[in-house]
């Protein structure tokens, strides 16, 4: 353990690592706008229109339970073994909790909230924007905190895997030479950045949904 930690030390000044993280960070944020400009959209066009849902729910349902490990033969094929080949599994993988709950989000309001806009005869668009997006925003936000945990896995597990450029491949190296110590410390400065990526979302889901009656509660 004593090695591990002045290994870690070790790695903290060194600018391979932070090059490294850079490039397992750039495909993470990639991986996760891609999914975020998917998963919202379509959530939502899935969860207003009834024939949409009906008809993409069996494809969603089949694709969502494929690892997204299982497809880096075809990335490789389409992509090669570099950065898209991340971005790629990172988006995939980071849609699907982001569509799900943006479709449970419109899906799981409550018929007094419609009744009370029909009453005072809001428009369809005004329904839209101070009605459905503001009730499902909590499921989405959830999504997106999900999403971000998943993402960061995928991008690493692929550098593992095909060797892309970032922290994961730097661990593979370290396995592949035998050097247990360094190979330890850079699992932990991945397991650091993990967790920092977590409370960083934690924070932003925080204050963006301090009006929702959920994080009041948890204020108080």
């Amino acid at each position: 353990m004593s090695e591990i930690v002045l290994q870690i030390g070790q790695e903290l000044g060194s600018a391979t690592l932070w090059s490294s993280v850079l490039l397992t960070m750039g495909g993470w944020g990639l991986g996760l706008l891609i999914a975020l400009a998917i998963g919202v959209p379509v959530g939502l066009i899935c969860g207003l229109v009834d024939p949409i849902y009906y008809a993409l729910r069996p494809i969603i349902e089949f694709l969502r339970p494929v690892p997204s490990v299982a497809l880096i033969p075809l990335a490789i094929i389409m992509f090669g073994a570099g950065m898209e080949s991340k971005v790629f599994l990172a988006a995939f993988a980071s849609t699907w909790p982001i569509l799900v709950q943006t479709i449970y989000g419109m899906r799981d309001l409550d018929p007094l909230q419609f009744d009370v806009a029909r009453s005072a005869r809001v428009g369809t668009r005004r329904m839209i924007l101070n009605v459905l997006i503001p009730s499902s925003f909590p499921y989405v936000v959830t999504g997106i905190r999900l999403a971000s945990a998943i993402s960061l896995a995928l991008v690493v597990s692929t550098e593992i895997i095909i060797g892309a450029p970032g922290l994961g491949s730097l661990i593979n190296v370290s396995r592949s030479s035998g050097n247990v110590p360094e190979m330890y410390a850079l699992i932990f400065v991945t397991g650091c950045l993990g967790v920092l990526i977590n409370i960083v979302m934690v924070q932003i889901e925080r204050r963006l949904l301090n009006w929702h009656v959920s994080h009041r509660k948890a204020g108080s």
